[in-house]
């Protein structure tokens, strides 16, 4: 430090990569400068004593790290949970500067922001059809039950408590239908997950502020089973219409009941009378 208080261009350099410790070199070297002609750094000679340098340095950085611990800045969106030598405290700090006790006081932050999850898990219909689904969950923490949720689970909240609920609240909804029904309601299941994820989590400070459904995905023999009775449908569809434009074709070009008894008629008057002989030519 006293070598590059004499060397102000160098030291810039140096010292540039290292914003927290320009406040303490501003201070020492101001010290430095202003006390060459003094007795602070001499020893009982007179002559310049590194020790005394160090040991000033030293005692200058104590100052520093301790008056560094006496506050804590608790940014944006988060809170503060304040844990008093291991036991925490119902006290949640709110953004912004505040003071603590050093080497006493840990201030733990929660970030009550909203968080996206995805989880992808299988479960099983009504009707036994494996269903692989992809759900987006947008959840946050309640600040004033920061301190409960770091208490009594940590700030490893999501893993414990979020994931496990999404699976189990998943499978048991996924149960009351079918795979057809899946895909026909589901509206109606997303925001079945929704109110069941909330009934289950909001006593802990959990809040779901948004759920959606990605993709739902079915086992490759039950999609060969739905395509084959699509083409059967077809099939019948095709059929029955067939029938029913020969139907009208045959009703169109057949004639009416009438027409049907007038000819029925002249074939039978024709029937009763005798054959006329042909005039003979010799006659």
């Amino acid at each position: 430090t006293y070598i590059l208080a004499r060397i102000p261009v160098f030291s810039h350099l140096f010292l540039r990569p290292f914003p927290i410790i320009r406040p303490t070199y501003v201070i020492i070297t101001a010290i430095v400068l202003n006390s060459e002609d003094k007795n602070m750094f001499k020893d009982k000679n007179g002559q310049f004593s590194a020790g005394k340098l160090i040991a000033f340095i030293a005692a200058i950085v104590a100052v520093i790290i301790v008056a560094a611990s006496c506050f804590t800045v608790v940014p944006a969106g988060h809170t503060g949970v304040v844990v008093n030598m291991g036991r925490v405290s119902e006290t949640v700090l709110q953004e912004g500067f505040h003071f603590k006790t050093p080497f006493v006081q840990e201030i733990v932050q929660i970030d009550n922001r909203i968080v996206k999850l995805e989880v992808a898990t299988d479960a099983f219909s009504k009707d036994l059809q494996t269903v692989s689904t992809v759900l987006a969950v947008n959840y946050r923490i309640a600040k004033d039950m920061s301190y409960s949720i770091y208490k009594e689970v940590g700030s490893n909240f999501e893993s414990v408590l979020v994931m496990p609920a999404v699976n189990e609240v998943l499978k048991a909804v996924v149960a009351k239908y079918t795979a057809s029904d899946l895909v026909a309601s589901r509206s109606e299941v997303s925001v079945m997950l929704d109110e069941e994820l909330n009934g289950k989590l909001n006593a802990r400070g959990i809040f779901i502020e948004d759920l959606n459904i990605i993709d739902w995905d079915f086992s490759a023999e039950y999609i060969a089973a739905v395509e084959a009775k699509q083409v059967a449908e077809q099939n019948l569809i095709k059929t029955k219409t067939e029938q029913e434009e020969q139907i009208v074709i045959a009703a169109t070009f057949s004639p009416s009941p009438r027409a049907r008894r007038t000819a029925t008629a002249t074939t039978a008057m024709r029937r009763r009378q005798p054959p006329r002989r042909r005039p003979s030519a010799y006659a």
